[in-house]
């Protein structure tokens, strides 16, 4: 039972949905009050999660006699239930890039771009990682970047080497400064088909777990232990990190 409650956690069921749905299919059918003393849950607040449940189309109810009771419907329409919160939420995610859309040009007119002062940008966990990392499909020129493939692999497992596929397919070239390891160095097996230049460290004692992507007039700083992303937009600063990073470059040579 815990399983499934946790599975239907995942479908965004509250805790007492979840109690009163499980209880109403293995009843099969029952009255609120059944359900009420079943579940240890007050009758009134049954009555209202019943409602949600026949509004989301998972039970029925009937009339026998003075008594209405309810009914449970098979749960393969938990299916049909998923199928229609996809295509409500499909169309309310169109209708708000629709409103963005139209309100873009207002937004904009409202950014400060002001070119004398750093912008910085945070992002925490899996999905705000990988949201930084889209921003560097938007660069302009040739990526630098330091990076561990292991750490990056195991930071994003999900997200690595498809990304490079759509980075190479942007035709966005990048040059990498590699520790010395074994993950790192079969990645650089691939360096053609994936656009990227590869450089590695003297030996395996020089390591090291961050990455950080320098493009535009931006430097991405992804730590992986941590589970955060910055993304710092300042030409000053990232022009010292290009500098620092091309000093280093001209001192590697391509692992053999």
């Amino acid at each position: 039972m815990p399983r499934l409650k946790e599975f239907l956690k995942n479908l965004d069921f509250s805790e007492r949905e979840s109690r009163v749905y499980l209880a109403l299919l293995e009843a099969g059918s029952a009255r609120a009050s059944e359900i009420s003393d079943k579940t240890d849950i007050n009758r009134t607040t049954v009555y209202d999660i019943l409602g949600a449940l026949l509004h989301r189309g998972l039970i029925s109810k009937y009339k026998k006699g003075a008594s209405t009771f309810f009914n449970a419907l098979e749960p393969k329409r938990l299916l049909t239930y998923l199928d229609n919160e996809l295509e409500e939420k499909t169309k309310i995610i169109k209708q708000q890039k629709k409103q963005v859309d139209d309100l873009l040009p207002e937004l904009i007119s409202l950014e400060n771009v002001s070119t004398n002062k750093p912008r910085v940008s945070f992002f925490e966990g899996e999905k705000g990682m990988r949201e930084a990392y889209e921003d560097t499909l938007t660069s302009k020129e040739i990526i630098l970047a330091y990076a561990n493939v292991q750490t990056m692999h195991e930071g994003l497992p999900k997200f690595f080497p498809e990304y490079y596929k759509r980075r190479a397919k942007n035709k966005i070239f990048i040059k990498t400064i590699l520790p010395l390891n074994d993950l790192s160095i079969q990645r650089s097996k691939f360096d053609l088909e994936e656009m990227r230049e590869t450089r590695f460290l003297l030996d395996k004692e020089m390591t090291f777990s961050p990455e950080i992507n320098l493009y535009n007039n931006k430097m991405l700083i992804a730590s992986w232990k941590e589970k955060m992303a910055i993304i710092i937009e300042s030409k000053e600063l990232v022009d010292l990190q290009k500098l620092t990073f091309n000093l280093l470059w001209n001192n590697l040579k391509k692992h053999n």
